[in-house]
């Protein structure tokens, strides 16, 4: 069994180390010790994209271990491009559009957040009414707010998830608000996943 240490890196090191062992490697299984929920996470968020299995364990305070299991079905398909993996992913599937929504803030604009909050929930409402809706929605930063309880977009944000639009909200960002227990639609992910979306979007839409 190979093992990679990734306990004390950052967001998306443990994703991206743990993505090109798997890559590298035959059958066997691969260990990834972290020191964060996020990070375990965003790790069997790779799996499912790479479609392998997966398991992790508490082992102690702030030490977890996520282990994949990679037989010889699935070879071939973890050695694929990471894209084109995720693209293929059912659980992740795009719906008839495929540009991105990037959200880096609760306000929309400057100058007056009163005002920002009032524009921003008019635009997340807006994208519920689109014929052609986006992929994938990305919250970073103050965005991760709208998408967690109390928030006055979380209504819509849920008329997206349940239309087929990925909610995306960075963990590191969850975890620096202390909202990760909050989160009230779509899924965690980490800083290597913004990145790939924005790249392989066709286009991109920021408020």
């Amino acid at each position: 069994m190979e093992q990679i240490d990734a306990r004390g890196q950052a967001c998306p090191l443990p994703v991206v180390r743990a993505k090109k062992a798997l890559t590298a490697m035959g059958e066997g299984t691969l260990e990834v010790l972290v020191d964060n929920e996020t990070a375990v996470h965003n790790l069997e968020a790779l799996a499912k994209t790479l479609k392998l299995s997966a398991t992790s364990d508490e082992r102690g305070e702030a030490e977890f271990a996520v282990t994949f299991a990679k037989g010889a079905a699935v070879a071939a398909g973890a050695e694929a491009d990471g894209a084109e993996a995720a693209e293929a992913c059912p659980a992740t599937a795009a719906p008839a559009g495929s540009d991105v929504v990037v959200i880096a803030s609760e306000f929309m604009g400057s100058g007056d957040d009163e005002l920002g909050a009032v524009l921003m929930k008019g635009f997340v409402f807006a994208l519920t009414q689109l014929d052609e809706l986006p992929a994938t929605v990305l919250l970073y930063n103050g965005g991760v707010k709208l998408a967690c309880a109390g928030s006055a977009s979380l209504d819509d944000l849920k008329a997206l998830a349940e239309a087929g639009v990925e909610i995306m909200s960075c963990g590191t960002c969850l975890n620096h608000y202390g909202l990760a227990d909050q989160l009230g639609v779509g899924e965690v992910t980490n800083m290597y996943v913004i990145v790939e979306k924005q790249a392989n979007a066709r286009g991109i839409i920021r408020p």
